[in-house]
C-alpha cells in the first residue's frame, strides 16, 4: 500500500512502528521481509516505511500481508555506514533514518526501528527526542545470551558513549532494571557492575563511587545488586543486568560475537575433516541446529536506545529479514508495555529533589 491509502481507520488499535527502510546493508528488501515476517507473527502492528518510494511500493505489493499495514514515506537520501554523525545532524533532514525518528518525536507511531549507522541514530536520536530529565548520558542496551532461565542478559551501555561517571553508571543500573522488568518480566532483577574483579577494593575510584550509588538505590528501585561481576558473569549466571561504560561493553560484545564466529567455523571445519567426522556431525544435527538457534544473534537483533523521550531499536547493519523481524518484535514488546514511561518513573524518582522541583 501506498501514503495515499487511509490508515486511520485500518490501523485503530494497532501498535505503530516507524522503521527506516533504506539503512541496512542488506537493503530495503530485507527490511520489507523483516515487516513481512512480523506481520504474519503478530496482527496487532503496523508499519511506517521511511525511505525511497520508487523501491519501496514494488517490494510492498508483492506482500500481501502487508496490505492496509503499511505506509510508505517518502525520504529521498540515506545515512550511509561512513557518514559521521555530526554531518547527518546538519544535513539529514531528508534521509529515512530522521524521517523514521521524526514520526516517534511527533507521536504518531510509538517506537524507530533502524538497521543504520550506529552512531548517526543516537545522534538524530537525541537531537530529535531529547534526554530524559535526569540522564546525563543515554545507553545503548543488548541481549547477551546466558546461562540465566531466561537465556539473556541485559548489557549496557555497549557504545552510545565511550565515557561513564559513577552517576552515569548509577542511571544505567536503574534503566537496565526497567528494561528487564519489563521485557523479562523479572520482578527483582539483579545488577552487577563490570570490573577486573569482585573484590570491593579493585578497579578505578569511580566504579566504587558507583558501587555505593547502585547499592543505595537497590531498595528504592527493587532490584539486588549483586556487586562487581567479571567478564565471564556477562554469559552466567550471578546476575540478569551487566552495568559497564560504552567501550568496555562495545568491546564485550564485539568480542563474544567474534568468538561465536570462531567457534562455529571451527565446529565445521572438525566435522568436515574425516568420513567419520562427518558421519558424527549427521547423527549429532538435531543437537547442533538446537545450539544453533539458542545462540543465534539474529533471535536477539535489536540494541535499545535508553534514556530518551521515545524508544529506539538499533537492529544489526547486516540483519536478513529474520533479524529485522527480531527487532521489530522487541519493539512492538516495549511498545505495548509502555516501557518508556516506565523507565523515565524510574530514573525521575532517583532524581535530587532539587532538581524535580526545577
Amino acid at each position: 500500500m501506498t501514503a495515499e491509502t487511509d490508515h486511520s481507520n485500518a490501523n485503530a488499535g494497532r501498535t505503530l512502528i516507524s522503521i527506516d527502510a533504506m539503512g541496512g546493508d542488506q537493503g530495503p528488501a530485507a527490511v520489507v521481509a523483516g515487516c513481512s515476517l512480523s506481520a504474519k507473527a503478530n496482527p496487532d502492528i503496523a508499519f511506517i516505511l521511511h525511505g525511497d518510494k520508487a523501491q519501496l511500493d514494488p517490494l510492498v505489493a508483492k506482500r500481501r500481508e502487508l496490505a492496509d499495514l503499511c505506509e510508505v514515506r517518502h525520504a529521498p537520501d540515506v545515512v550511509t555506514m561512513d557518514d559521521k554523525p555530526s554531518q547527518v545532524v546538519r544535513t539529514g533532514k531528508d534521509t529515512s533514518m530522521w524521517s523514521a525518528v521524526e514520526s516517534v518525536r511527533s507521536g504518531e507511531a510509538s517506537v524507530a526501528v533502524s538497521c543504520g549507522n550506529t552512531g548517526a541514530l543516537m545522534a538524530v536520536s537525541m537531537i530529535r527526542l531529547r534526554k530524559l530529565p535526569g540522564v546525563n548520558r543515554p545507553a545503548i542496551a543488548v541481549l547477551y545470551p546466558s546461562s540465566n532461565p531466561q537465556g539473556f542478559n541485559v548489557m549496557l551501555d555497549v557504545g552510545a558513549d565511550i565515557r561513564a561517571d559513577a552517576d552515569d553508571l548509577m542511571r544505567f543500573a536503574l534503566m537496565g532494571n526497567s528494561y528487564v522488568r519489563n521485557g523479562m518480566n523479572i520482578a527483582r532483577p539483579r545488577v552487577g557492575l563490570l570490573n577486573v574483579g569482585t573484590e570491593e577494593h579493585k578497579g578505578r575510584s569511580e566504579l566504587k563511587v558507583a558501587y555505593d550509588l547502585i547499592r543505595d538505590q537497590a531498595p528504592t528501585a527493587e532490584y539486588e545488586f549483586v556487586g562487581f561481576v567479571e567478564g565471564g558473569d556477562i554469559s552466567g549466571n550471578r546476575a540478569d543486568v551487566i552495568v559497564t561504560d560504552g567501550f568496555t561493553g562495545n568491546v564485550a560484545i564485539k568480542t563474544g560475537e567474534g568468538t561465536a564466529t570462531l567457534v562455529g567455523n571451527r565446529l565445521r571445519e572438525a566435522f568436515k575433516y574425516s568420513p567419520l567426522s562427518r558421519l558424527a556431525s549427521l547423527l549429532a544435527y538435531t543437537s547442533l541446529q538446537r545450539l544453533k538457534k539458542k545462540i543465534d544473534p539474529r533471535r536477539v537483533n535489536g540494541g535499545v536506545f535508553l534514556g530518551l523521550n521515545g524508544t529506539v531499536v538499533k537492529s544489526h547493519g547486516s540483519a536478513d529479514a529474520t533479524g529485522v523481524s527480531s527487532a521489530i518484535k522487541l519493539a512492538a514488546q516495549l511498545s505495548q508495555n509502555r516501557f518508556n514511561d516506565k523507565l523515565a518513573a524510574r530514573v525521575a524518582a532517583a532524581l535530587p529533589a532539587e532538581e524535580k522541583t526545577e
